[in-house]
């Protein structure tokens, strides 16, 4: 009799352990971004800010529609190729995430966009910065940092106003990101009245500049502005030394305003007269910044490059929606994220009409000392 007892109160266990069980549920986070190639830092930099999003919602124990959530990231690696970026989308869609965060670049971003809004599933970028992405109105597209319309018109502005150039030229990567801050400085440049007396282009995959620095160098400018990547702009300072020009203002997007790019120019003479614009606050002035800095470097020591903290924040965005809906279906949280008023590690983050983040600042950098460095 006692042993039936005993077995009877296993099989209860077992029971009650299945029920558990079943109460707990699996979301998955798709992340992707550049996991190879010349931009595979900044792609292992957002990485880690997604995956420490994912560690710290576990160890909240959360229950959303009476389930424990157990939150799983998908990384993904698009190789910044809008093709890949396109099929890795399509491998999320079939997997049925319950949300995107990424991609990285705009390149990537705005075809991937298409193909997430057509299966309805949120995507959050906290890298892609190309106008266009949210131009398009696909209702499932957000983004959380400030876009090449704040970045390109805040290098110009700086330019005209507060360096007093008067002649520039322009080069970007021939990349949605590249051509769209490139196109935006140019523009803005002219309004406040400088000349830009030469316009060029290369590839985001090009190591050799001299013959469009060279062509760039019989204009005399005061300045350049690049639009593209560090992996390009690191080894054109070097070839502006190899030239004569470090004395030429040199002027980027976010997607060259790195810690890594003392390392890739082989800290060049040209570094010194580097302007790059970042979307958002510096680290020491986000809302959140030093201590979210803190427990990164805790986990992924000397990995911290660049957009870290926004991927972060976008991860534990969705997390808020979800929450705040009781649901992890895109359909049910969608509308909840459009109306998000969420305190995030880089900013507050509202979204205005177009899914853009409301109020976005810049932040100006230059590299004293061959380190990046705030200037505003």
């Amino acid at each position: 009799m006692q042993l039936k007892l005993s077995m009877l109160a296993g099989a209860a266990l077992l029971v009650a352990g299945g029920v558990a069980q079943a109460q707990e549920q699996v979301v998955k986070i798709g992340h992707v971004a550049p996991l190879s190639g010349p931009q595979a830092h900044l792609g292992k930099d957002n990485q880690n800010g997604a995956q420490m999003a994912i560690d710290e919602l576990n160890a909240q124990n959360i229950t959303i529609g009476g389930k424990k959530i157990k939150w799983q990231l998908v990384p993904e690696d698009d190789a910044a190729d809008p093709k890949q970026g396109t099929a890795v989308a399509q491998k999320l869609c079939d997997a049925k995430v319950a949300g995107v965060v990424g991609h990285l670049n705009s390149g990537t971003t705005i075809p991937a966009s298409k193909i997430y809004d057509q299966c309805g599933i949120p995507m959050v970028t906290g890298a892609a910065t190309n106008p266009e992405l949210t131009k398009l109105g696909r209702k499932h597209v957000f983004r959380i940092i400030a876009n090449d319309e704040a970045l390109g018109a805040g290098l110009a502005k700086y330019a005209a106003e507060t360096l007093k150039l008067k002649k520039v030229a322009v080069v970007d990567d021939r990349t949605a990101y590249g051509q769209g801050v490139a196109a935006v400085f140019k523009r803005e440049a002219q309004k406040l009245g400088l000349q830009v007396v030469s316009d060029q282009f290369t590839t985001d995959k090009a190591t050799d500049f001299m013959a469009i620095l060279t062509a760039i160098k019989s204009k005399a400018p005061d300045g350049i502005m690049y639009g593209g990547m560090d992996a390009q702009a690191g080894p054109m300072l070097r070839q502006l030394d190899q030239l004569g020009m470090s004395n030429v203002k040199f002027f980027s997007g976010d997607g060259s305003c790195t810690n890594e790019l003392p390392k890739l120019s082989a800290n060049a003479k040209s570094l010194a007269s580097v302007v790059c614009a970042e979307g958002g606050a510096s680290l020491a002035k986000m809302p959140k910044g030093e201590d979210w800095l803190k427990r990164y470097n805790a986990k992924y020591p000397g990995q911290y490059k660049l957009y870290g903290p926004y991927v972060y924040d976008a991860t534990m965005l969705l997390a808020d929606a979800m929450k705040r809906a009781n649901s992890v279906d895109p359909k049910v949280y969608m509308p909840v994220l459009e109306k998000s008023d969420f305190a995030g590690s880089t900013a507050k983050i509202v979204f205005d009409e177009r899914h853009d983040l409301k109020d976005a600042p810049i932040t100006l950098y230059n590299y004293p000392g061959n380190t990046k460095t705030p200037m505003n």
